[in-house]
């Protein structure tokens, strides 16, 4: 749905979860922590997050993608935050916990998504090419993993970048700059080293 169609049914609210949904599953995975991504399934997180939007579909009223891909990723983001602290206050067993999330077998976007990352070549990339981008994103600071994301998966520009951080347009851009970086010679790292 764009322009100025009006999305107020929850049928074009679907229609925009559907075509976001290869970057909000690639969003939830480069931006949740390994702690969660060891204990708790990723489609899991994915269907909790459209719930909740779909839930709040009454207050829903489409003005425009930017504003959608917002209120969608910040749902996602507080989603992430309420597991974490779920989590911390259990203080689960680690041993006990299986693999909640084992990659997807391909077809589920998230290497198409996931090659906005980086470079075009990672679109093709295998299971085991998956793996090895989430280990080396792991690998960034909390602010680079937030800037790559939004600017990579969500999309958001500089300005939006810097106006949701309260930060510089160019503060931003070196965040950003340095957070690619850092990535590539992890990504190279870790290639090598298999």
């Amino acid at each position: 749905m764009h322009g100025s169609e009006s999305s107020s049914s929850p049928r074009g609210l679907d229609a925009l979860l559907v075509e976001h949904l290869p970057r909000l599953r690639a969003f939830l995975r480069l931006r949740t922590n390994a702690a969660i991504r060891a204990r708790e399934s990723h489609s899991d997180l994915v269907q909790s997050v459209c719930r909740e939007v779909l839930e709040g579909a009454e207050r829903f009223e489409f003005q425009g993608d930017g504003a959608f891909r917002k209120w969608l990723y910040v749902t996602a983001l507080r989603k992430l935050v309420e597991r974490d602290r779920e989590m911390k206050a259990q203080k689960r067993d680690v041993r006990r916990e299986l693999e909640a999330d084992a990659l997807p077998a391909g077809g589920d976007g998230l290497a198409e998504a996931y090659a906005s990352v980086s470079t075009p070549s990672l679109a093709a990339m295998r299971r085991e090419d998956l793996a090895m981008l989430e280990a080396a994103f792991d690998a960034l600071s909390e602010e680079q993993r937030e800037v790559v994301t939004l600017a990579r998966i969500v999309g958001l520009t500089h300005a939006e970048i810097a106006q949701h951080l309260g930060k510089t347009e160019e503060a931003c851009r070196q965040i950003l700059r340095r957070g690619l970086i850092r990535l590539e010679l992890a990504l190279e790292e870790r290639g090598a080293g298999s």
